[in-house]
């Protein structure tokens, strides 16, 4: 049993663990922005598109009649269509927030080696010599 429990400690307290618990909770906190978002913003201006064409202010309300036996369609293609508009809003947002996160960072410029290493004597010397200065051998 002590060695369940330590196998428990260890495994809970993992960097891993740590991080995937941040990573859940703030999963969390996004999803209140996107669902407020979609509630507040994107689902009215839907509203108003749906009532100038169809005449219905809502999805729910355009396809609620849709029922196939005892299986209620209209709902389904309903709740797609929810689920559509917050996966759309929620890729706009992490693209948004991914490109304000590289306009701070500067790519690396890799920078080239100017001396190299003798293999004979070990001292550093220019990359484009030919012969070693110290011991006079000739390089690759």
């Amino acid at each position: 049993m002590r060695s369940f429990l330590n196998e428990f400690k260890t495994f809970a307290v993992k960097g891993n663990m740590i991080d995937l618990a941040v990573g859940v909770v703030i999963g969390g906190a996004f999803t209140k922005i996107v669902n407020m978002m979609v509630s507040c913003i994107i689902t009215p201006l839907i509203s108003l598109i749906l009532q100038f064409i169809f005449g219905e202010s809502s999805t729910e309300v355009l396809f609620s009649d849709l029922i196939v036996g005892p299986f209620p369609i209209g709902q389904l293609i309903s709740t797609i269509i929810d689920f559509i508009i917050t996966a759309f809003v929620l890729f706009v947002l992490v693209k948004a927030i991914n490109k304000v996160n590289s306009i701070g960072k500067k790519e690396e410029e890799i920078i080239s080696p100017t001396t190299k290493v003798c293999p004979y004597c070990k001292t550093e010397i220019n990359i484009e010599a030919t012969r070693c200065p110290n011991c006079t051998s000739e390089l690759e």
